[in-house]
Formats: structure tokens, C-alpha cells, sequence
């Protein structure tokens, strides 16, 4: 009988990214428990290799390395080879990226690592060459010399890696001797990290970081929104504002489909590396949405609306959930040959050619900077370059005739882009991913008043429950892709998704996604929170065993799952049954990591949001009504309220009691308890700090009472205050 290792077995597998290695000569091996204990049996190392079906340099190496004859005849002999796609397995990538960053300094995909067969490493890098050049390991020279001194140096290589392990697992696992005693962050926490992002910014340029590449760190620009909403204190805003318009303005955006790519390559944003992420058009308008919130800026609202139509049309599932991911390449038809950017970029010719009108195309390329020489490879990614008045003078045109030309340019050369080869597109319906964008769509339905995106949201929020949630056995999966489902969810997977279902609670009322978000909370708690050391681990308690079970506090690609966890369990706690402990476990945890917080407030933004929120209280907004009447959402959602929790109940107790059967709570919780309609009519109960406002029936008599006790740092003497 075969072994599983003499063949390439991705071809079982349903990541798009594994099954791009199915047809290598590489004997390829998932990661799973028939690979590891081969390596064990065979007493062979394992060679480890992570990607994504978007990365440009997994692509290169592919094609120089895995189906190389050559080298695979190598790995095939003298290790077990194994892929693994980060974007299913972000636990096991976390570990490695770990090692990899501490040993070289640096890290990136494809990461490449060997390991033990009980999968400690002993050798990390990222892409290699298959031969050495400019001074970098070629992989075969690697693969030869790793093989002999596995033969020859066998004690110090395991000696290495148990020594690199144990790094990982300080880095990773461990959490501070003082258990018990650490109260969570002090109040300052909120403008430390703001002050940090402040030295980190690029002024010249917008975003942080005083050259490329250039990421879109949305997590810091909530941090900055925040920060000036409590202070008012200009340089926050005029960071904010001129990252946004940064990334709104330059290559990072898509100017003819909408939509915003992985990050820029240099330092004034105008090249991205074109990767579309569904993370990244889920997080970038939600930092849009606050911008336009606190400043009333339109092309803020523009922008959030064309990348979620970009979303509904190309990374959205006929039933509902969203897709991962498009790629950066597309594949010219007749050569097989892959290009990067090649489906977004022109030609002043090729808009010449679409548009036919002289004057539309030179329009068109004044306006977003398409130029002979080019900005990438010889054409030209989009950056808008001159403002419509710019242009209505130049063409001495009215600034009306100005935009409408430019509109109906835009859709031509969208429609003449639909027939280039299209990216690739990574159809994985991932949990956590789609939680991000369900809260986006739910945001975006309050604050711009548009019901068919909290449509987007529910929709999606059902598709994922139907499939990946196990409702016998109170458990989240990860990952969906054509009917198929795995991996076990992790905690990003839960904080994301809870938080998701939450916010489709606040924008349509229906008690059924508040009952979702209150079971993978109280999930949470059972297979993330470690009550003896105080912490949120990322993998679940009763999940695979690792090497290390790594936390993830810091904020990468996407928002820390710790910080979004620990927001999501305050956000909760009002609806929390007796016997859940969502406030405690929340301001454990940040007490936990306070001395993390404070001495690196800008690596741990998600969880300085968090230990805000902590601190400050939530801001209530319990509406007694059938449904939430449209002007009031139109009234607090247009707000920046960073902290507001809508909290849509019954109007009269027996609709309430109704609700808490449904939700299998015993007595209502607090947000809910004593608020009922008056006159019989919907009626409004604002509260802060167990305080709340006159019960009302005017959204603006509301607000009122809230501008004037925030600015007085008092609740006022009305004898209709209730104090809860």
C-alpha cells in the first residue's frame, strides 16, 4: 500500500491556493494529521511552505521551484513537503511567521520553513530563488544542505529548534507574571496611541511611514477619529483626513471598478500591488465612514458606497456570503503567461481607442494621470492627478459637463476592462473575513441610510450561519468552498462574526442576530478564554494541538481578534444573561496587557479602542417601537457615536417577554428593563454611565440632552433622568 506522501494530494483539497499546487511535481501534502505523522514514521523533516491564492511571489516561486522536475525529485526524497494556506490556517501561520520575524528580522509569503517532525523549526525564510544570485540563497543549494546536516548535525538542529520554539512560544503564548494584580490600561490609553500614530505619520504624503511600501492601517485611523472626537484637537484630524484622501486619490483605489487594492509599493501611494482583499474593502470603509461622520465629507460616502458595489458584483456568492480574494495577475490566453496589473492598467492609446471622442479621452487621462511613459512597466495605473475645476478651466467646459464626461468615460473603459483575461478569483467563504464585512454593511446602512446594504449584511450573516455554524454543538467553522466545510474556527473567526451579527441587529431590529451574536460570545468564552492566565487565546481550547497556541493582540492585515473580541463582549454585556461574565472577562483580559498597551500603544490600536470603550462607557440608544423609525437612524446614524449601541425592543413587556424566550433569558437585561413606549408610541431612552435621558419621542430633544451632557461633563437635574 502508498503511503499518502508518495503523491501530490491537494488535488482533495478545496483552497483555490492548494489546488493551484495539485498538478506540481511536488508530492505535496496538506497540513493534517496523515502528513505529520508521516514526517514521524519516516523520521523526515518537514519542508513548509505558506501562501495565498493572491500573492504575486508564491506565483514566482511556483513557477521557478514546485514545478521544477529537479527540485521536486529533492523535496520528494529527503522531506515531507507540505502547503498550507494561510488564509485557512492563520494559527499555524502566525507560529511560523513568528519564528521567521524573530530569527531574520522581517517576514512575508511565501514563507518557507522546516521543521522537525513534531514540527519545531530550524531553518525559516520567505521566496528563494531556485538558484543563488546577489547574494541570496538559491533553493536548491538549501534543500542539499539541509538534507546533509539533517543526516550529519542532528543534535544542533534540534538543539535550534527547540530553542526557536521556545522564543516563539514567549512571543506568542506567554502572558505577564502579575496575574490577578494588573488593572487594565490607564485612561491616556486612547491619546498614547493616537500620539504614536501622530509620530509615524507621513505628512507629505498621507499614511504612516516615511517611505513605501505604503499599507492602509485602517485600525490606526479609527484610533485618530476617536482621538479627535474626545479632544478636538486639529492634528488628529488633519492626519486622518490626509490619509484618506491619500488612499482615495492614489493607485491604492480602483478608479474605474471600485474597490481598493492590497497596499502601494512606493511612498506617495500611486502604485498598489493589485491584489484585492476582502479584509481590506471591509476595513478601509469603515475608517471612510468615520471620516465622513465626523466631517460631513460626500466623497467619503462616494467612496464607501462604489467599494461596496464593487463587493456586491465581484467578490459576493449568488446566495449571500463574500469570497476572499482577486488575484494581482491575470493570464494572457494565448501565451499562459501571468502579469501582474495587467487587467487595471492603460495606455493614453487603449482609452483613445474605447472613448473614440478626442476630448473624453484627453479628459479622462488629465484626470487620472494616464500618461505615455506610465507609472507601472510603461502604462498607467489611475491616481486622480486634477480636480474638475482644474479641468473645467484647461477644457473650457462648465465643471457639470466635466463630470458627466468623465462618468460615462469611466463606464466605457469599465465595460472594455470586463472583456480583458479577469484575475482569479478565490471563491473561500471564510468566517471571520465575512464578519468584517457584514459589520461594514451594517455600518454603512446607518450611517448612509440605505436599506440594500444591510441587506448585503444579512444575507451574508445567514449564509454563513446555515453553513458554518454547528448549532447542536454551539461551534464556528472556518472555512466554506463549494459545499465543502473546514478547519475549526479560531477567535477572529468568532470576535469578527459576533460583532457582525451584532451590528445586523442595530441596523434592522430582528432579535434573531442579537440571539447569534450572545452564542458565539458565550463561544468565546468557553473555547478562548483562559481564566487562569487572564487571556484570549486565538485557537480554540478544544482544537489541534501546536507547537505553541499563540494570542494575537497586535494589529496586522486585519484587526487584533483580541481587541475585536474584547469590544464585542462590552458591546454584549448589556444583554448579558446573569451567568455570562462578558465585562469581566473583557477587562481581565486588557488588564492582562496593560503594560503592553502602554508601552506600545500603536502595535495594540484594536485593543486601545477596546480599553477606551472600557473606560468610557457605552453610549445607549434603546428604541421601544416595532421597528426603528427612519428618522431617527437617520439621526444617530449620521453621528459619529464610536461607542453608540442601538438597541431596538418591543414596545409594551409582553412583546418583550416574547423576545426573551427567544433569547432564553430569564429576566430582561439592562438596556431593555423599564424602557417601554409612552403614550404608546415609539419612544427613546439615551444613556450613558447608568444614566439616561428623559424618555422622549424627539430624536433631535435626544440629541440635545447628549451634546449638553457631554459638553458639561454633567447629566442635568431633571427630575426624569433615571439612574439604573
Amino acid at each position: 500500500m502508498s503511503t499518502p506522501t508518495e503523491r501530490n494530494r491537494l488535488d482533495e483539497e478545496e483552497s483555490p491556493y492548494l489546488r493551484q499546487h495539485a498538478d506540481n511535481p511536488v508530492n505535496w501534502q496538506p497540513w493534517d494529521e496523515r502528513a505529520l505523522e508521516s514526517a514521524r514514521e519516516q523520521d523526515k523533516p518537514i519542508f513548509l511552505s505558506i501562501g495565498y491564492s493572491a500573492c504575486h511571489w508564491c506565483h514566482v516561486m511556483e513557477e521557478e521551484s514546485f514545478a521544477d522536475e529537479e527540485v521536486a525529485d529533492l523535496l520528494n526524497e529527503e522531506f515531507i513537503p507540505i502547503k498550507v494556506d494561510r488564509e485557512e490556517r492563520p494559527d499555524v501561520d502566525s507560529i511560523y511567521m513568528t519564528v521567521c520575524q524573530l530569527v531574520s528580522g522581517g517576514g512575508g509569503w511565501p514563507l518557507s520553513a522546516w521543521l522537525t517532525p513534531e514540527g519545531k523549526p530550524f531553518y525559516v525564510g520567505t521566496y528563494f530563488p531556485k538558484r543563488s544570485k546577489r547574494g541570496q540563497p538559491g533553493f536548491l543549494d538549501l534543500l542539499e544542505g539541509l538534507a546533509d546536516s539533517w543526516e550529519t548535525d542532528r543534535e544542533e538542529i534540534e538543539s535550534r529548534a527547540d530553542e526557536w520554539t521556545a522564543a516563539a512560544r514567549d512571543q506568542l503564548e506567554e502572558t505577564p507574571d502579575s496575574i490577578g494584580a494588573a488593572e487594565p490600561p490607564s485612561s491616556d490609553v486612547l491619546e498614547r496611541a493616537a500620539d504614536a500614530a501622530l509620530r509615524s505619520a507621513d505628512r507629505q504624503n498621507g499614511g504612516f511611514g516615511s517611505g513605501g511600501p505604503k499599507f492602509p492601517q485602517p485600525a490606526r485611523l479609527r484610533v485618530l477619529a476617536r482621538a479627535y472626537d474626545r479632544t478636538g484637537r486639529d492634528e488628529y484630524r488633519e492626519v486622518l483626513e490626509g490619509s484618506l484622501t491619500a488612499m482615495i486619490e492614489g493607485g491604492l483605489y480602483d478608479h474605474v471598478g471600485g474597490g481598493f487594492h492590497r497596499y502601494c509599493v512606493d511612498a506617495d501611494w500611486t502604485v498598489p500591488h493589485f491584489e484585492k482583499m476582502l479584509y481590506d474593502n471591509a476595513e478601509i470603509p469603515r475608517a471612510l465612514l468615520a471620516g465622513y461622520r465626523l466631517t460631513g465629507d460626500e466623497r467619503y460616502a462616494g467612496y464607501v458606497r462604489e467599494t461596496l458595489e464593487f463587493v456586491s458584483r465581484e467578490l459576493t456568492h449568488d446566495e449571500g456570503g463574500f469570497f476572499s480574494t482577486l488575484d494581482a495577475q491575470s493570464e494572457d490566453p494565448e501565451t499562459g503567461e501571468r502579469e501582474e496589473g495587467a487587467f487595471f492598467v492603460w495606455t493614453p492609446a487603449e482609452v483613445r481607442e474605447v472613448l473614440g471622442d478626442e476630448t473624453d479621452a484627453d479628459l479622462f487621462c488629465a484626470r487620472y494621470d494616464i500618461t505615455e511613459s506610465g507609472n507601472f512597466e510603461g502604462q498607467s495605473q489611475p491616481n486622480l492627478a486634477a480636480s474638475i475645476s482644474e479641468l473645467a478651466d484647461r477644457f473650457d467646459l462648465e465643471e457639470r459637463e466635466v463630470e458627466e464626461r468623465l462618468e460615462s468615460a469611466r463606464q466605457k473603459l469599465f465595460e472594455a476592462r470586463e472583456e480583458r483575461p479577469r484575475p482569479n478569483r478565490d471563491e473561500k467563504v471564510l468566517a471571520g473575513w465575512n464578519g468584517l464585512m457584514i459589520s461594514t454593511c451594517a455600518e454603512a446602512a446607518l450611517a448612509l441610510g440605505e436599506d440594500r446594504y444591510a441587506e448585503m449584511a444579512t444575507d451574508a450573516l445567514e449564509f454563513v450561519r446555515d453553513r458554518l455554524w454547528d448549532a447542536d454543538e454551539g461551534r464556528l467553522s472556518r472555512r466554506y468552498k463549494d459545499g465543502d466545510v473546514a478547519v475549526q474556527g479560531n477567535l477572529e473567526d468568532y470576535a469578527f462574526l459576533a460583532r457582525g451579527a451584532l451590528g445586523c441587529y442595530e441596523a434592522t431590529g430582528e432579535v434573531d442576530h442579537l440571539a447569534f451574536a450572545l452564542e458565539l460570545a458565550r463561544g468565546i468564552e468557553a473555547e478562548f478564554y483562559d481564566a487562569e492566565r487572564e487571556t484570549l487565546y486565538f485557537t480554540p481550547e478544544s482544537g489541534e494541538s501546536l507547537v505553541t497556541r499563540p494570542q494575537e493582540l497586535t494589529d496586522q492585515s486585519t484587526p487584533a481578534a483580541a481587541g475585536v473580541a474584547v469590544e464585542t463582549l462590552l458591546a454584549l454585556e448589556g444583554f448579558a444573561d446573569e451567568d455570562d461574565e462578558f465585562e469581566g472577562i473583557a477587562a481581565s483580559v486588557l488588564g492582562t496587557h496593560a503594560g503592553r498597551l502602554e508601552s506600545n500603544a500603536l502595535q495594540h490600536v484594536t485593543l486601545c479602542l477596546a480599553a477606551d470603550r472600557l473606560e468610557s462607557g457605552a453610549l445607549e440608544i434603546t428604541v421601544a417601537a416595532n421597528e426603528l423609525p427612519d428618522e431617527w437612524r437617520e439621526a444617530f446614524g449620521s453621528q459619529y457615536l464610536p461607542d453608540r449601541q442601538f438597541a431596538l425592543r418591543p414596545p409594551t413587556e409582553a412583546g418583550l417577554e416574547e423576545w426573551l424566550d427567544e433569547l432564553e433569558l430569564a429576566d430582561a437585561p439592562p438596556i431593555w428593563a423599564g424602557r417601554e413606549a409612552r403614550d404608546g408610541e415609539p419612544t427613546l431612552y439615551v444613556c450613558r454611565n447608568r444614566t439616561c435621558s428623559p424618555p422622549t419621542h424627539d430624536a433631535d430633544e435626544a440629541l440635545d440632552w447628549l451634546e449638553a451632557s457631554e459638553t458639561s461633563g454633567e447629566l442635568g437635574d431633571d427630575a426624569d433622568d433615571v439612574p439604573f
